[in-house]
């Protein structure tokens, strides 16, 4: 089987992958939901889901820091990665010792269904996957047929603070949903400014998740010197969930319905 990846590369495959290391925690959570979990040999620190599942598996460290010999040692058929979370360095490392990686890049919510599609074909599980991704599909019509936008703000970082761009799947998730973001007149992918700066793009809400910097309440006192913000003076600082926020695959669904929701909450 010669397979292509989301970047255009030539993946070579004898056979349906039957031990895989997974590099990327929502597609280790993936493959799980499509009954394809028990090929998994590896995982990196932070696929925590399914906690119970994930709990006796190899772990192999983190996105950016694998441990190499570790997994060269597992024998992997197959090392998922992801152009976002993982160095171009360690998946020319391992193309060298012989391992395939499919890497991939998803940023927006349709393109996650079309590449999640793409490797439940590849892992033979195309029926598994089909309930999933049909529900995916069917939330996309619901939250289209919305036509009211929020100005929105999303932080995943602070000190420095860091929020949300454009060509990223949280910024479309969120669209979809009826965020106009306006980080995107800073321009870049996770733009970093002053909070000063932040606030003067007068979003109307702001949202502040639990990853992978982890907003809590206190964190809702930086903005006491913004009443005049919009979403300041209106109370609409909400914290939410970044596994939602982030991971495409089974947690697309609920995040669709939650942020359509939390938009619309005027």
């Amino acid at each position: 089987m010669t397979l292509t990846d989301a970047l255009g590369r030539t993946v070579p495959l004898n056979v349906s992958p039957r031990r895989i290391v997974s590099l990327v925690p929502s597609l280790t959570e993936y493959l799980f939901a499509i009954g394809a979990g028990d090929r998994l040999v590896g995982v990196t620190d932070y696929c925590i889901e399914p906690a119970e599942l994930v709990a006796t598996l190899p772990k192999v460290r983190g996105t950016k820091n694998p441990d190499r010999e570790m997994i060269r040692a597992l024998q992997p058929d197959l090392l998922l990665a992801s152009k976002e979370e993982n160095r171009q360095r360690d998946i020319t490392t391992f193309e060298t010792a012989n391992i395939p990686v499919y890497v991939t890049d998803i940023r927006s919510v349709v393109g996650a269904v079309t590449q999640l599609g793409v490797l439940a074909t590849v892992l033979e599980a195309e029926a598994a996957a089909v309930p999933l991704l049909d529900a995916i599909r069917a939330a996309l019509v619901e939250v289209r047929t919305r036509s009211l936008t929020r100005r929105t703000l999303t932080f995943i970082w602070r000190d420095p603070w860091m929020a949300v761009g454009g060509a990223t799947y949280a910024d479309d998730l969120l669209r979809l949903c009826g965020a106009e973001n306006v980080a995107l007149h800073l321009g870049g992918r996770y733009p970093r400014a002053t909070l000063e700066e932040f606030m003067r793009l007068g979003p109307e809400v702001i949202l502040l998740p639990d990853e992978p910097y982890r907003f809590t309440e206190a964190d809702r006192a930086a903005f006491a010197p913004f009443a005049k913000v919009p979403a300041a003076h209106a109370q609409r600082i909400h914290l939410c969930d970044g596994m939602l926020l982030t991971w495409y695959g089974p947690r697309t669904v609920a995040a669709l319905r939650l942020f359509q929701e939390l938009l619309s909450e005027f």
